[in-house]
């Protein structure tokens, strides 16, 4: 990018330059000529700098807005409500009708989203044919949660991640709180955004609509997704309740841990590190890969040991499954 801009600075000076030589009468001299043309693309290049962090939409919706607002501009000059005032001051009327209704345009359309335009326009929808992307709306919890990283780069989600503007201000407040659990939360959400930007395998944008009448992150939400057609992807049971009342795809990643835990029956042997001590008599605790715990008898002496447990029972719970097991009998 540094390249290209010191590449379009050097041909306006160039430009400059030639202009200078082949019409004398403009410029007093080639020197004049050369730095008009370099302080002409410094200004570009300030404009564009300045304007860096504005996106494609959001150029196309200040475009859109300026040639809407220059209607009623162009209404009021042909409406002949000015041929009365002098002709000079018919100059100036006109240069501020123009540029403040282009203005006021572009600023609407700014603040505006797609459903918006849709209204404006009722009956065309532009959508790009032969290519099918999937967006994946991320929310807050989802983002510190962090797993969607793996989902994408095991390709069990393939598509665009999308992260609203909205939600990354929830989540810069969440690593701005007192609480510093809360605080380090979010700066763990904030540090998985910035490992998926700087993964050349995942797609990630930031979405900038929003919609200031909603006073409910939840509710922005399900409104972009239903704007977009997008799969929300969340760990929150009660926002995926409203996501599927409202006809939305969402996805939970504690859901597709859970599918994926191997089924554990009584009768079953397995290999297992005695962990710490249990609260009953002569009873040792280990943990499985997905963290369930199993609860093994007679095994307290065994702390630190691997060691081959037979499932004798199974306890569900709030949490997940408990399992209880026996040591392995040694066949004779």
């Amino acid at each position: 990018m540094q390249f290209i801009r010191l590449v379009f600075i050097s041909l306006c000076g160039l430009a400059g330059y030639a202009i200078s030589v082949v019409q004398p009468d403009l410029l007093p001299s080639e020197v004049h000529g050369g730095l008009y043309g370099l302080s002409i693309g410094f200004l570009w290049v300030g404009i564009d700098l300045y304007f860096q962090g504005l996106s494609l939409r959001s150029f196309s919706a200040a475009t859109f807005g300026m040639f809407f607002g220059m209607l009623p501009a162009l209404i009021l000059d042909a409406s002949g409500l000015f041929v009365y005032a002098p002709e000079r001051i018919q100059w100036v009327i006109r240069l501020i009708t123009f540029v403040g209704f282009s203005y006021l345009g572009m600023m609407l359309s700014l603040r505006s989203n797609k459903e918006d335009f849709y209204l404006l326009i009722p009956f065309v929808r532009f959508s790009p044919k032969g290519i099918k992307h999937e967006n994946f709306i991320l929310d807050t919890c989802a983002i510190i949660d962090g797993r969607f990283l793996d989902l994408i780069r095991l390709n069990f989600l393939d598509g665009v991640v999308i992260v609203p503007k909205f939600v990354l201000a929830e989540l810069h407040a969440i690593s701005d709180s007192s609480d510093p659990n809360r605080s380090e939360s979010g700066k763990r959400g904030l540090m998985f955004l910035e490992e998926a930007k700087s993964d050349p395998k995942i797609s990630i944008r930031i979405h900038e609509a929003d919609f200031p009448e909603e006073n409910d992150v939840d509710a922005k939400l399900v409104r972009l997704a239903n704007m977009l057609q997008a799969k929300l992807l969340t760990n929150d049971r009660t926002l995926g309740k409203i996501a599927e009342l409202n006809g939305i795809i969402h996805l939970n990643p504690q859901d597709l841990t859970r599918s994926l835990r191997h089924q554990i029956c009584p009768g079953d042997v397995l290999p297992l590190r005695i962990q710490k001590a249990g609260k009953e008599k002569d009873q040792g605790i280990g943990y499985l890969d997905d963290g369930t715990m199993v609860v093994v008898n007679h095994a307290r002496e065994l702390l630190g040991q691997l060691i081959r447990v037979e499932v004798s029972s199974l306890l569900p719970t709030t949490a997940g499954v408990m399992v209880f097991a026996e040591l392995e009998r040694k066949s004779s």
